[in-house]
């Protein structure tokens, strides 16, 4: 089974040794994406930090050839929990009746302190 490691053209390099998206045979793993904008600022909204993650986790998604239906889990990480209710429209937006398996932590810190959220995907998009 071929291992495909992707760097997305238009996406910011990594901060660290990993890739953006990783295939093997019909699963892709997207890395965590945080809300930064193409011109590298963070917004101070955990709504639009989250829906600037949403978008590059769907950009990474398809690079691989997935689909947002074909999203079997996501992990968000949230530096304040209490805002949940905040995002899920994003949510329900993006992946419909197609509802993933999900976990939610909340933690201490992100890469930069202006993060507040970042999110990562397994889809599964067949043999």
């Amino acid at each position: 089974m071929p291992i495909a490691r992707y760097m997305v053209p238009g996406m910011r390099e990594p901060v660290s040794h990993f890739c953006h998206v990783v295939k093997a045979g019909g699963t892709i793993w997207v890395s965590g994406m945080t809300g930064v904008a193409d011109d590298k600022s963070i917004p101070e909204s955990t709504v639009e930090q989250f829906a600037l993650a949403m978008a590059s986790m769907d950009k990474a998604l398809r690079h691989a050839g997935g689909r947002p239906d074909q999203v079997v889990k996501v992990l968000v990480f949230m530096t304040d929990i209490t805002e949940r209710s905040l995002i899920n429209p994003l949510r329900v937006r993006y992946f419909g009746e197609h509802k993933p398996a999900s976990s939610l932590v909340e933690v201490t810190g992100l890469v930069d302190p202006r993060m507040k959220v970042e999110i990562e995907a397994v889809a599964y998009v067949g043999t």
